[in-house]
């Protein structure tokens, strides 16, 4: 009887229970989360003081004054919670009862919080500093007073004086860490570093007056007091005598007599310690892809003999009697392709070649961008490290975009890729697909700078095939301007693997390079230390553009009459940079529809 009792309160326990639970269960559905644009906007707004370079780049001059805290520990340690903390918002939203966009946004953020997370796992910061992608050239930049850092206000000088404070903290970091690299196997080989060597050295000597960093004195904005100017000037002479200056000598002592001796000979990250899952990481992270190196190498072997098949049909046009290499060798060297005297007769030439294209645009595009356009020479003190590449502007207008091209000698300068170069750099390629990003009001703001490799440079890449169409191209070295342009690209596929996953030297990769494309020793050499710097990168443009370029012959062959080429591009620009996987499940969904 006892136990019958028992079992009948043990049984009223669990049923009031149950009865609990459910209420709670109950609770917890009818309560309401909030808008899912309210984590997309938390997104953006907790990410840009991680990330303040990025914010001036992005035309937000709220974290102007500050460095980014990425060689630390204790930085690295931040970004870690900050993408574990989105990941779990996220889980809180049942994806499925979003609307399309929302799910587009919520995949982004779910995948840049994975990739980053996976990223942070690497030691990295123990290779903070190279010839190309660094922070030390960004700053050099910045500190011209006509680039990404805005110079308009006496807030906007004392904001750089507060940020070149930083950039010494993290100089000093840097050292430290690539000391511990150095005792850890994390070294940048031998040929990277003497690249470096002169970038510091340009830095840490000279006039106040005539230093770079001291440019922005020289260009004060008229409406400034003259007690505003007189404080600055003292004040910037101060921060290149006593911080900009010694801060560069020692960065460049330590480069040259430390670090060099101890710089490897070996050319690839796979030589590192762990370099194969590094490599790896930067395959997924740069081509949003779960491709392998073996298969991308794979692919890049086809594509060079594709392209070798086109050239040797334009050989064959112009009425060139030798072999293929030995037409590369007759391009890079006929004076005919080298017209020019003057740096300023190279950016009139891009120009030039923008007025030709201009009445053909409306033919591709309906959908064009209102930020501002200039061409202008990469400055001095990066020239000879630099290629060709594109600033964003700002949708306001308040800053251009703008096509650096480097002109190390005028007089050496080659012009059979121009046509290709502009398409690509400037319109319809990077200036179109990020300054449409950037003005897109419908996007939330994390997705207005958004940047994934491979389909930005993708695109890119995709409208140098497009350059008949636009009225280019007639000339047929013109021409073989593109396919050199895409064989560069296709080559990168094969060497940037084998430098970094087959055990590819330096030498090896530049003779590849040199046997299959017509640019010179002296740039492929660049291009290849460029590889090396910053491995998986150049694996995206190809990558990219045969995705796109795919997707397009597929709507093509599936939608016959109804494929319209400018709705085409207004659906692949409209969302902005998305991983590959998305913008073909969008694409895909656009051709069902229009079946």
């Amino acid at each position: 009887m006892i136990f019958m009792k028992k079992l009948a309160y043990y049984a009223f326990v669990a049923a009031a229970m149950l009865m609990l639970a459910c209420e709670k269960k109950s609770e917890k559905t009818e309560q309401k989360m909030p808008p899912i644009s309210e984590v997309f906007a938390r997104y953006y707004e907790e990410r840009l003081p991680l990330y303040p370079l990025e914010a001036t780049m992005n035309g937000d001059n709220r974290y102007n004054d500050k460095m980014s805290d990425d060689l630390t520990q204790g930085g690295k340690a931040q970004m870690t919670a900050f993408y574990r903390k989105f990941q779990d918002e996220l889980a809180k939203y049942d994806r499925a009862n979003l609307t399309a966009e929302e799910q587009v946004s919520w995949d982004l953020i779910e995948w840049e919080c994975s990739v980053n997370l996976e990223g942070l796992k690497f030691p990295t910061e123990l290779l903070p500093i190279n010839q190309i992608f660094s922070t030390h050239l960004m700053i050099g930049q910045m500190a011209s007073g006509s680039s990404l850092q805005p110079f308009k206000t006496v807030k906007d000088y004392d904001n750089w004086l507060k940020r070149v404070d930083g950039f010494v903290v993290w100089c000093d970091t840097a050292v430290v860490n690539m000391r511990k690299g150095i005792k850890l196997g994390y070294v940048l080989p031998a040929p990277l570093i003497k690249k470096v060597i002169p970038q510091l050295a340009d830095m840490d000597h000279g006039a106040v007056k005539d230093h770079l960093f001291y440019s922005p004195v020289k260009n004060f904005p008229k409406d400034f007091s003259e007690e505003d100017k007189a404080r600055l000037e003292k004040e910037y002479a101060v921060m290149v005598e006593s911080k900009v200056i010694p801060t560069f000598q020692k960065m460049h002592a330590f480069m040259e007599k430390e670090y060099m001796p101890e710089g490897r000979n070996s050319d690839g990250f796979d030589a590192l310690p762990n370099g194969k899952a590094i490599y790896n990481y930067y395959i997924k992270y740069y081509t949003t892809t779960e491709m392998t190196a073996e298969e991308i190498h794979q692919i890049g072997l086809k594509e060079v003999a594709r392209i070798s098949s086109e050239m040797e049909k334009v050989k064959a046009q112009v009425g060139y009697q030798g072999d293929l290499k030995s037409f590369f060798n007759a391009v890079r060297s006929n004076k005919k392709l080298m017209p020019f005297t003057k740096a300023e007769q190279v950016v009139a030439h891009f120009n030039e070649i923008h007025e030709r294209m201009k009445p053909n645009l409306p033919k591709l595009f309906d959908l064009t961008p209102k930020t501002p356009f200039e061409v202008r020479r990469t400055e001095a003190f990066r020239e000879a490290s630099a290629s060709a590449e594109y600033n964003p502007g700002l949708p306001d207008g308040s800053r251009p975009g703008v096509f650096y091209v480097p002109v190390p000698d005028a007089k050496e300068y080659n012009i059979v890729s121009d046509e290709s170069l502009f398409l690509h750099e400037a319109i319809p390629g990077h200036h179109y697909q990020i300054s449409l990003q950037q003005e897109n009001t419908a996007l939330p703001e994390f997705r207005k700078n958004l940047w994934y490799s491979a389909y930005g440079e993708g695109w890119a890449l995709y409208t140098e095939s497009l350059g008949k169409e636009l009225g280019l191209y007639t000339d047929p070295y013109q021409y073989f301007g593109m396919l050199s342009a895409e064989m560069h690209r296709a080559i990168r596929l094969v060497v940037d693997t084998g430098l970094h996953s087959k055990g590819w030297t330096r030498d090896q990769a530049i003779k590849y390079s040199l046997d299959h494309e017509a640019e010179s020793e002296e740039s492929i050499t660049a291009e290849i230390e460029r590889y090396m710097a910053g491995a998986g990168q150049a694996l995206s443009y190809k990558i990219g553009q045969l995705k796109i370029r795919e997707l397009r012959s597929k709507a093509e062959k599936e939608m016959g009459a109804r494929f319209d080429i400018r709705a085409f591009h207004k659906l692949v620009l409209e969302s902005g940079c998305v991983p590959l996987k998305l913008l073909e499940e969008k694409v895909n969904a656009w051709i069902k529809a229009g079946k």
